[in-house]
């Protein structure tokens, strides 16, 4: 049983450190061995709005919904509908001949070959298939991008993920749109929207109730808003949607709450069961938690957009691996959290991580662009380090 003592006055400090660094509102939660031990939030839901931040606020949480992707996916392995090792194109034909980016001609002409290796399902899920955010943190496939007038991923339309690789599949490990593909093989294969399959196989047995692609009217009611940061502090702004998506982003569509997520990753840390319901196989969730990518290392993220993200990388010090479809530390971080622990972030600055050590998951967010603003990191790696009782 777990012995770690949790001061939880610490962890309220720890967020309003975080409005006093100027974050407009932070939220957060963390459970011992299944039980919430904190849920508070901080600061407002919106600058220049009364409402305040609170554990039922709802925020997009952008890419913490791979790990929920990688979930279902992992569902239909169960079930024997997707295979994790064998050719993705069996199930969506989209991804077989796939070319490969090798850089461009004198003027400008993207050069490409095929690639040799079939994209596998555990390619998608652990970012070694090659495909990557050419909007985010790859340059070379943004110039693609921008010379082949391929639409962009924010706009949701299916021909934002049809671009080259970058890399032969398996050889590297780089952050990408690998689980969008994934979210797709889900739907071909149940015959169902990603969403709709999630809400039947993982929100409604979980009792997510506040988590959704789509945000119902009772959350855009608590919905938090975006903002940036200006020398008078944080502005809020709205991001537009798309005109007609064409498909639910896998790999970062979702809004939830942060009480709604702890369930999430504590039916992962309670080897797929969470209050008597059963949602994956315990052998299933060990292979998620497992190295997926041998001796490759996850490598730092590198802005090719700075004003939707900083350059990221949360353990320089260390060689970190990646499962189905989590982050895996190796060794204890500076903030406290024991080597073979499960984590990862969302765009706009949401944080989780899983601890089967000392059976601890927690949740932390906010509202911010860009990802991995100081204010912010800074403020989870504080909370967290809160926590653990590291000072």
């Amino acid at each position: 049983m777990p012995t770690l003592h949790i001061d939880t006055d610490r962890l309220a400090a720890a967020l309003d450190a975080a409005i006093g660094a100027g974050l407009a509102g932070v939220v957060a939660t963390v459970s011992v061995d299944g039980e919430t031990v904190f849920a508070e939030g901080r600061g407002v839901r919106t600058a220049g709005e009364p409402a305040p931040m609170t554990p039922d606020s709802v925020l997009a949480i952008y890419s913490m919904t791979k790990a929920i992707t990688g979930a279902a996916a992992m569902q239909c392995v169960e079930r024997g509908l997707l295979s994790l090792d064998g050719p993705a194109a069996a199930v969506l034909p989209d991804l077989g001949d796939l070319q490969v980016l090798e850089g461009f001609a004198d003027d400008g002409t993207p050069q490409l070959r095929p690639a040799r290796t079939p994209v596998t399902l555990r390619h998608l899920l652990t970012h070694t298939s090659g495909f990557v955010y050419g909007e985010l943190w790859n340059a070379a496939l943004g110039r693609y991008i921008a010379a082949t007038g391929t639409p962009s991923l924010f706009s949701l339309q299916k021909a934002a993920l049809r671009v080259p690789l970058t890399f032969e599949p398996g050889t590297r490990w780089e952050y990408g749109t690998g689980i969008d593909w994934a979210g797709l093989m889900v739907e071909a294969v149940s015959g169902t929207t990603l969403g709709e399959f999630c809400t039947a196989n993982l929100f409604g047995p979980l009792g997510m109730t506040d988590t959704a692609f789509t945000p119902t009217a009772s959350m855009l009611e608590r919905h938090a808003g975006m903002h940036v940061p200006t020398p008078d502090g944080m502005v809020p702004f709205v991001l537009p949607p798309p005109d007609a998506p064409e498909f639910e982003m896998g790999g970062g569509g979702l809004h939830s709450t942060v009480g709604d997520y702890l369930r999430f990753t504590n039916a992962i840390l309670n080897g797929g069961e969470l209050g008597g319901v059963r949602v994956l196989q315990a052998d299933t969730v060990a292979e998620m938690a497992r190295n997926s990518i041998g001796a490759v290392d996850v490598e730092p993220l590198v802005t090719a957009n700075p004003a939707l993200t900083g350059d990221a990388d949360f353990y320089p010090d260390q060689p970190c691996k990646w499962g189905l479809t989590f982050l895996i530390n190796t060794e204890t971080t500076p903030q406290g959290r024991p080597a073979g622990s499960l984590s990862w972030a969302g765009l706009a600055n949401s944080y989780y991580w899983i601890d089967p050590t000392n059976r601890i998951c927690g949740v932390w967010a906010t509202q911010v662009l860009p990802f991995f603003h100081p204010s912010a990191i800074d403020g989870f790696r504080a909370f967290e380090s809160a926590v653990y009782g590291v000072r």
